[in-house]
């Protein structure tokens, strides 16, 4: 095969799968995933084979054109599935199992992913070994230049069933977005001048907000940063030791809360964060001790004045709510594109932190922001502004840059969509799953996990400034507790 030949069949990595080779943006997703029943290796080796290596993007290396150090291609290649499958020998009635997984997931994180041109990047660890949740768990280690969180739910629900007698081998029900119609403001003269004006109005809010979205975006990158407190980190300090926890609530308590703010489950989970991390700065300015006063914290504020941090939240930029079947064009690197991949876009948040009477005013004050980016272009243009750098200036150069607005904000969130039935994916009932990101710069990456009846809280903190991420989990799910136990009493 020529050289000509053999450049034709590779397929162009995108700019933002590129800019993921840059050691800044060096970025691994991980998701532990419980299973409800012991790991049959065998079985589990027999469905990766039958489903997830008929993936293009799973049987191909990340190769460096020869023509730019700066371009870079997919090309497909044998798999071994012997060398991404590793199976621990692990005593199943050890002590503080729940501790051992978090403590592996966290020794996972700290590992750089392997040349992606010598061999696929992605590997499985499995842990047969029962917890409090699970009675065995799945460690998935995957560069984040083969595609995002949402790429990897439709990839687990490509792979599953669902757990029925009468539904066979159907794919797993997805949660879909229900659509008001507009039918109606079409029916008057007076209607469809009303919706005109509604139109009109709506594009000049998107523009401003479009236009300060991007001015701070701009600031951030140059000089604006979060203030420093006691979670917070000098600048310069990249990529340091990360620990991961995760907690799982029930989900029906946080459509409790959103149906009764009328939100969404995005702006809930924002809220939350703000609360538990008001809750737990405030203890930790106060220095109070909560074994021996629990309320103590609540009935004083020691945090300063104007306290505000920055998150920068992740917006899922495809057309479609639903996440499609992918099992049809699994092997088509064209028919992939574009509902695979890297399809997100980030905005930056402030999230006030702020000791309130009122829990819900955390969530209230996050549907405020939350509305303002959906009303915004910013999400778009952040991608968009990424591809501009890399062409302008490389991906050496770009990723220097863009990785300042990592090191001057303080945390990351991320919502991620999942079934609303428990699937088996690899012939195994799952049980849960915790996706996280590692290699980022932020003290905190927080990500929130719908799955079936469960929502996962999980969270990966800077062991240095975060010393008890524990604490912090408890303290998020005190505050939705806080939340719900509110609107359940003012419903009364």
């Amino acid at each position: 095969m020529s050289q000509e030949e053999e450049e034709e069949e590779n397929e162009p990595a995108t700019p933002i799968a590129r800019l993921m080779q840059a050691p800044a943006f060096n970025f691994c997703i991980i998701a532990v995933m419980g299973f409800r029943s012991t790991i049959d290796l065998d079985l589990f080796k027999q469905e990766l084979g039958r489903s997830l290596l008929r993936h293009a993007r799973f049987t191909s290396v990340l190769i460096v054109d020869k023509s730019s150090r700066d371009k870079f291609s997919w090309r497909r290649t044998k798999v071994d599935i012997e060398n991404h499958v590793f199976a621990l020998d692990l005593d199943p009635n050890m002590e503080s199992p729940d501790e051992f997984v978090e403590h592996f997931t966290s020794e996972i994180m700290k590992i750089p992913m392997v040349d992606m041109s010598a061999r696929p990047a992605w590997e499985f660890h499995v842990l047969n070994v029962k917890t409090s949740e699970a009675n065995s768990i799945v460690v998935l280690k995957m560069h984040h230049s083969i595609g995002d969180a949402v790429s990897l739910m439709s990839l687990l629900m490509t792979c599953a069933e669902k757990i029925t007698t009468n539904c066979g081998g159907s794919l797993p029900i997805l949660p879909s977005e229900k659509r008001q119609s507009t039918s109606s403001y079409y029916n008057t003269g007076r209607m469809v001048m009303k919706t005109m004006f509604v139109k009109v109005w709506i594009a000049i809010v998107m523009v401003f907000n479009t236009f300060t979205g991007l001015m701070r975006a701009f600031a951030t990158l140059a000089f604006l940063k979060d203030e420093k407190i006691p979670i917070n980190r000098e600048r310069g300090k990249e990529n340091s030791s990360k620990r991961f926890v995760h907690r799982i609530v029930d989900f029906d308590d946080i459509k409790l809360v959103k149906t009764a703010m009328n939100a969404t489950v995005n702006d809930v989970g924002t809220g939350v964060v703000q609360a538990g991390l008001t809750r737990y700065l405030n203890i930790r300015y106060g220095q109070c001790c909560r074994g021996q006063n629990p309320t103590y914290a609540q009935m004083n504020n020691f945090l300063p004045k104007s306290l505000r941090l920055t998150s920068v939240v992740c917006f899922n930029l495809r057309p479609y709510a639903i996440i499609e079947d992918l099992s049809d064009i699994m092997e088509d690197e064209k028919q992939l594109r574009g509902k695979w991949g890297n399809k997100i876009g980030g905005a930056l948040v402030p999230l006030d932190i702020v000791v309130e009477d009122d829990p819900l005013a955390y969530v209230i004050r996050a549907k405020a922001v939350m509305d303002q980016k959906k009303l915004s272009f910013e999400p778009q243009c952040m991608p968009i502004m990424s591809k501009l750098f890399i062409k302008l200036f490389g991906i050496k150069a770009a990723s220097s840059i863009l990785n300042r607005i990592s090191l001057n904000t303080t945390l990351f969130l991320s919502n991620v969509m999942g079934p609303r039935e428990e699937i088996t994916p690899f012939g195994h009932p799952l049980c849960y799953i915790a996706p996280i990101v590692s290699g980022f710069s932020q003290v905190l990456f927080i990500t929130f996990q719908s799955y079936a009846n469960k929502f996962i809280i999980s969270i990966a903190a800077d062991e240095n400034l975060v010393p008890n991420p524990h604490q912090l989990c408890d303290d998020m799910l005190q505050s939705l507790q806080d939340m719900k136990n509110y609107v359940q009493n003012r419903a009364l």
